[in-house]
């Protein structure tokens, strides 16, 4: 029996890039090894909500919102979110200026103390965020069941 012959350039895993190598091992482990072999993966939904071309309200802003709300305290709501109370204050009023609404009422501290609360329009902005936010998870999950686990 003859020999098969050996090709004339032969490519070596020595002569390949380290980025290459480490695309093709990434891509490698990845990859299911059988078509019963299912990723793993979770879908994730990022909202956020613009006017004017003006970021208004994202998970984050309606989660100071929500926390000024709970507490009555701009102050409460800040410490909860480990924020500075002059971040939250910054980015309530950057909220309403590109909202145009005013969506927390301040009242100063003194013998009956002060104290900060959602204004009629923020509860509901709030609450529409929110139901806006489960909405769209629901569909998320209901169209990526669809798509991925065929």
């Amino acid at each position: 029996m003859r020999q098969a012959e050996k090709p004339a350039i032969r490519l070596t895993m020595a002569a390949w890039s380290p980025t290459i190598l480490s695309a093709m091992a990434t891509r490698a482990a990845t990859r299911p090894g059988t078509k019963d072999e299912r990723l793993q993966l979770e879908p994730r939904l990022k909202l956020w909500l613009e006017k004017d071309g003006l970021l208004v309200l994202s998970d984050y802003r309606v989660q100071l919102l929500r926390q000024v709300g709970e507490t009555g305290s701009l102050a409460e709501a800040a410490q909860r979110m480990g924020l500075s109370y002059r971040r939250a204050w910054g980015k309530l009023r950057e909220i309403e200026r590109n909202l145009g609404v005013t969506l927390v009422q301040s009242e100063v501290g003194g013998a009956g103390g002060g104290g900060s609360r959602l204004t009629k329009q923020g509860k509901r902005l709030v609450a529409l965020y929110e139901r806006l936010h489960r909405t769209m998870e629901r569909d998320l999950g209901e169209t990526f069941c669809e798509l991925f686990e065929e």
